[in-house]
């Protein structure tokens, strides 16, 4: 320890010996109670440094204090080494999005590290300490910016508070920087690493202060990601590289057909095969994320097991969903919106508006269901014991791992301990925990440690699939081409259907998101049309937004066409008509993205003939994303040449960061636009892997300019909202190029 720090340690404090008992009790110690041979004590105990945090608005009131060695509930767990060397835990599941890069960053960025001496760590599963590790819904960085933010002010208060008491000077006499505290007075350093353990026993500042936009270091800067040089060569452990002593393999199939059940398994030749160890039949709990039923094989060798599940002679008893026929179904919906349904929400007065309208317009827009289709299937490895389970998993939410194994083992959720492990992707389907149930059920009957994994036909055919669904709209407009009323009419089985089997509409609550949108319109209507669910229904990246842009914003241009209006003028006009006060800056910030995608595309010039730009613009997540979509179309080819993509979210933690979500988004949103549809049929779906369920190419990509609005607003949705802009703004360039409306998605779906 530095030599400056134990002499003023000396001076500083009583130099009585205190009991030796209170210096076991490291938590207990108040740092003006303790003497130089006390802090020696508690320093050997407190050898790795300074571990802190900030409470969640949840715990907010607790009395915190990072007494040496002590542990305490934080957002954001910082272990500062005395060697300097800063370790952060990451709370929210990493899957690609760069989380693991951007919060920490706040982290680093408000505690004046020193980036290079930073590393990451994925924090297992633990709400106790690190609040909700739910990731998803584009709520990680909207909920932990600021609780990040402070852990790091927070340390870096405590650093500055030890080095003034070793100069013995004022606090406001240092400042922190670079991994360093400086004395004004004289320009003296200490390093962090020196301060750890004497800043270690200083109170947590309950309301550290925290930096203003023009003093940021990493917040808002374009950083690399921390592991990208592990990703590029391969090092980057997933959730399906986890190898235990002594572990088994398991592969799986599936009863097709959601609420079937087992009828009959003959198992003899798979037991006959070489290395296969059993055969064990897995039944559902009563808990959504559980699994639906399955039978699976458990081997020495996940190739042996695969091949073994193959020579299983299954029966199942489909049960009542075998009907289910997505094209019959799809049918149905059209009927149930374009007929009176049942009403959700109502302004004004929509039949005087259709009844005094110089003219009208109607359309019905269609979407199917989809798979997530993450590159790394579902995999997990679980360990249960007499005494204990263990689980490692690419999970979204270890919460539920936790209450699902409890429920099951019939143990306390806390008890069951999980290791959050990268994600190959993810996009909601790695919320439930179903194949994370499957292997603690096969490790419990062969008393090992067990590794599932499923192959890319279960992932595709046992999903919880995006909402296959229908929307109907009218609109009423006078004579200057002013919208004077919508109708909203939308169907579609709701995710309510996962947790109340007896949901047979959407909710109120699953129309918010058009019910609330900023398109100024004085006489408005929503219904919810009939819509029963034949299968699991789960959340996807951008959930309803996906369907509810699309229609939106292809008849938003459909109505600008009928009015004889430039659509950018046209979706003015419609946000300039909101007078409700409380959405004035929704408004505002929805046509600054539109105008900026529409500068960046250069809306307006003049293209060759077969190509155009199409525009849209959606307020999802509480963001606001624009997409200029240009196209050149060829009789069925469609070849999307380049998008411009502008963005509101507020302050953006890594422009980086962000930049790689629009751009993922476009992939996405292209993909589900022109191919990607999962059929059912007989109750079961036909799809069962990238050959029919076809997602977008590298050759296809478009060139792609992000454009971020600069916002000293809070953030608010990133990796989702940019999905649900690009599919209307698609339709909308094809139509503009070659006069042909695509209301369907998607637009050129395969015959499976």
């Amino acid at each position: 320890m530095n030599k400056h720090i134990l002499d003023a340690m000396s001076a500083y404090y009583d130099v009585n010996p205190v009991d030796s008992t209170i210096a076991s009790q490291p938590s207990t110690i108040a740092l003006d109670n303790v003497s130089r041979r006390s802090f020696l004590k508690v320093a050997g105990i407190a050898s790795s440094g300074l571990f802190m945090g900030v409470s969640l608005p949840s715990f907010a009131g607790s009395a915190n204090k990072a007494a040496a060695g002590a542990e305490f509930n934080p957002n954001a767990f910082i272990h500062l080494s005395e060697n300097g060397d800063t370790l952060i835990y990451c709370g929210r599941c990493e899957m690609g999005q760069g989380i693991s890069t951007a919060l920490p960053a706040a982290v680093a960025d408000e505690m004046e590290a020193d980036w290079s001496r930073v590393s990451i760590e994925q924090a297992d599963g633990n709400e106790a300490k690190f609040g909700s590790q739910a990731t998803g819904g584009s709520a990680s960085i909207r909920k932990m910016f600021e609780p990040m933010r402070k852990a790091g002010a927070a340390a870096k208060e405590m650093l500055i508070l030890a080095a003034a008491k070793v100069w013995q000077v004022s606090a406001s006499d240092c400042y922190a920087e670079n991994h360093f505290v400086i004395n004004k007075l004289n320009q003296q350093k200490l390093g962090y690493g020196e301060l750890a353990t004497l800043a270690a026993n200083i109170d947590v500042p309950a309301e550290p202060k925290l930096k203003s936009k023009d003093q940021y270091r990493y917040i808002g800067k374009a950083l690399d990601r921390h592991d990208q040089g592990k990703v590029v060569v391969g090092k980057r452990v997933y959730g399906v590289d986890t190898k235990l002593p002594g572990m088994k393999y398991a592969a799986i199939a599936h009863c097709p057909v959601l609420g079937g059940t087992l009828k009959s398994v003959d198992k003899s030749q798979a037991l006959k095969m070489q290395g296969v160890i059993d055969v064990v039949g897995i039944s559902p709990i009563k808990h959504p994320f559980s699994s639906i039923g399955a039978v699976a094989v458990v081997a020495d060798n996940s190739w042996t097991a695969q091949q073994a599940v193959k020579q299983l002679k299954i029966e199942w008893e489909l049960g009542a969903n075998a009907v289910y026929n997505t094209k019959d179904y799809k049918a149905q919906l059209v009927k149930n919106v374009e007929r009176e349904a049942q009403l959700v929400t109502e302004r004004g007065d929509i039949k005087k508006a259709f009844s005094n309208a110089a003219t009208t317009l109607s359309a019905t827009y269609t979407g199917v269901h989809l798979s997530h289709a993450p590159m790394e299937p579902n995999a997990s490895v679980v360990w249960v014991q007499k005494d204990s389970c263990e689980v490692w998993a690419s999970t979204q939410s270890p919460a539920d791992i936790q209450k699902v194994l409890g429920q099951y083992l019939n143990r306390k959720p806390e008890d069951i301990k999980v290791h959050v492990m990268m994600a190959g992707g993810a996009f909601g389907r790695k919320f439930k925990c179903d194949y994370v149930h499957e292997a603690a059920v096969i490790s419990e009957q062969v008393n090992a440690p067990v590794q599932l994994t499923w192959t890319r036909e279960e992932d595709m055919r046992t999903g919880f699939y995006h909402s296959i669904n229908a929307q109907h709209i009218q609109a009423s407009m006078d004579e200057q081409g002013k919208v004077t009323g919508w109708l909203h009419r939308a169907a579609f089985p709701s995710i309510n259907t996962l947790f109340d089997p007896s949901v047979t509409r959407p909710s109120k609550n699953n129309l918010g998101e058009i019910d609330d949108h900023p398109f100024g319109i004085k006489n408005y209507r929503s219904e919810s049309g009939e819509s029963p669910a034949h299968t699991r229904i789960g959340w996807y990246r951008a959930v309803y937004a996906i369907f509810y842009g699309f229609a939106m914003g292809t008849f938003a241009d459909e109505l600008a066409d009928q009015a004889k209006q430039d659509t950018v003028k046209f979706l003015h006009n419609i946000y300039d008509a909101n007078t409700n006060p409380e959405q004035q800056e929704n408004t505002r910030r929805s046509k600054a993205v539109l105008d900026l995608a529409a500068k960046g595309a250069g809306w307006g010039k003049k293209l060759p003939k077969g190509e155009a730009i199409g525009i849209a613009v959606h307020y999802s997540f509480r963001s606001y994303v624009a997409m200029a979509v240009h196209v050149k179309v060829d009789g069925d080819s469609i070849k999307v040449l380049n998008v411009d993509c502008a963005i509101d979210c507020g302050q953006v933690l890594n422009t980086d960061g962000a930049t790689a979500q629009m751009e993922g988004a476009v992939v996405m949103g292209m993909s589900l636009a022109l191919a990607t549809e999962i059929t059912f049929r007989d109750g079961a779906v036909v799809n069962s892997n990238f050959h029919d369920y076809p997602v977008m190419r590298i050759k296809d990509m478009p060139n792609v300019r992000v454009h971020i609005v600069d916002s000293d607003e809070k953030p608010t949705g990133l990796g989702e909202p940019g999905v649900s802009p690009f599919a209307p703004a698609l339709s909308n360039a094809v139509y503009a190029a070659v006069g042909k409306r695509y209301r369907d998605l998607p637009f050129n779906p395969l015959t499976v």
